[in-house]
């Protein structure tokens, strides 16, 4: 008796990997970091859009020194 399980195989074309991951997106992101003796600031902000939507983000910290 074999118990492995069956896999089966399939050749997906880009175009069909597309429509199952999602579709199409483009997106930006982008950072700073200064540091300076008195103080650190850090931020951050990040932009996707695709056919479902736009979605975005920010991060800001800061920190005295």
């Amino acid at each position: 008796m074999n118990l492995a399980p069956r896999v089966e195989t399939a050749v997906i074309s880009d175009a069909d990997l597309d429509n199952v991951s999602g579709g199409m997106a483009a997106g930006g992101s982008g950072g700073l970091h200064v540091e300076t003796p008195i103080a650190d600031l850090c931020a951050d902000v990040l932009a996707v859009a695709s056919p479902e939507g736009v979605a975005a983000g920010g991060f800001l910290n800061a920190s005295a020194g």
